[in-house]
């Protein structure tokens, strides 16, 4: 009887909902208590122990992956991002690492363009000027009159584009690997330099994965070269951002604004000085908020444990 170490914080609230299915394949479940994830030391508690896993950001670095193997057969990651876990470790060790690509396109491109309508139109700002008892009429901008820069061009950032457009916005973006002409021709953004899209950007759009080439890539120096007044907005990696050069530039006031959804360190302290300072807005990691995709990824996490056990599955929902 295979067992699965079940940790992914989305699947958690409803785990007696999907325990069922489990034991229709026979299938144990090792459910610790998570808080937004686990850490290296607290999977390897377990190691030795479990033949699967569901999971959400857990620390699955080679340390762990080694400790858990050979007996640990597949990781099926509850979203898109993999950041967390040692893909090239897994190679090496057989381990089978699934995901649910492109799961959450369609909510974290609403999420950016929430944060682009808030802050140009000023609503959070006169809305607590007005419960303060302030009756001023706070200078707004419309969003055709600007211009987003989208750094990472991947299904978010093309999604992106397409909201961006339809509002009038000029396009700007970045990608580290060619992107597809046809996608340019249709939407009619300018591809170009970090450096560029830094300069000319009302809008700075994080969209790219984590990895090492991208690990702060906006820190101190691609902040200095950011048009004056832009607002930075990331809701891909924590550690994209160097938040320490991101808050002196807030506070600076070279940096107009910034709306995070995701940080260095998580949850985001108490003590963050992001939390003192008035021309932000933060959200804890929340951006993919759809119930209708939720449920989608829960189902394909499944099916993707499943695969790495050579498990045949049907009628999963059912």
């Amino acid at each position: 009887m295979p067992t699965i170490l079940f940790s992914a914080p989305y699947m958690l609230p409803f785990v007696e909902r999907f325990r069922p299915v489990f034991a229709r394949y026979n299938i144990e479940l090792m459910v610790p208590e998570v808080h937004e994830r686990l850490e290296e030391d607290e999977i390897l508690k377990y190691a030795g122990e479990f033949d699967g896993a569901i999971c959400g950001d857990d620390r699955y670095s080679a340390r762990v992956l080694e400790a858990c193997s050979p007996r640990l057969k597949v990781i099926s990651k509850w979203g898109t991002g993999v950041d967390s876990i040692d893909s090239k470790a897994c190679a090496r060790l057989g381990i089978t690492l699934g995901r649910t690509p492109n799961a959450f396109t369609m909510p974290v491109a609403d999420s950016v363009m929430s944060y682009m309508l808030a802050f140009s139109r000023r609503q959070p700002w006169m809305d607590k000027a007005i419960k303060r008892g302030e009756w001023e009429k706070i200078p707004g901008k419309a969003l055709h009159e600007q211009t987003l820069g989208i750094i990472g061009l991947g299904a978010i950032g093309k999604a992106l584009t397409r909201r961006a457009r339809a509002f009038g916005m000029k396009v700007v973006g970045t990608d580290i690997i060619e992107i597809d002409h046809v996608f340019i021709a249709e939407t009619g953004i300018q591809m170009t330099s970090l450096e560029n899209l830094m300069s000319n950007s009302d809008y700075i759009s994080v969209n790219c994965d984590l990895n090492p080439t991208s690990h702060h890539l906006i820190n101190a120096s691609t902040l200095a070269r950011a048009r004056t007044g832009a607002v930075i907005i990331n809701t891909a990696r924590g550690p994209i951002v160097k938040e320490a050069d991101l808050v002196t530039a807030l506070q600076s006031g070279r940096i107009g604004g910034a709306a995070l959804d995701v940080f260095e360190v998580e949850p985001l302290p108490v003590d963050s000085p992001l939390m003192t300072l008035d021309n932000v807005m933060l959200a804890p990691h929340n951006a993919n908020s759809s119930p209708a995709a939720w449920e989608r990824v829960h189902w394909n996490t499944i099916k993707n444990l499943l695969d790495g056990l050579g498990i045949v599955y049907q009628d999963l929902e059912s």
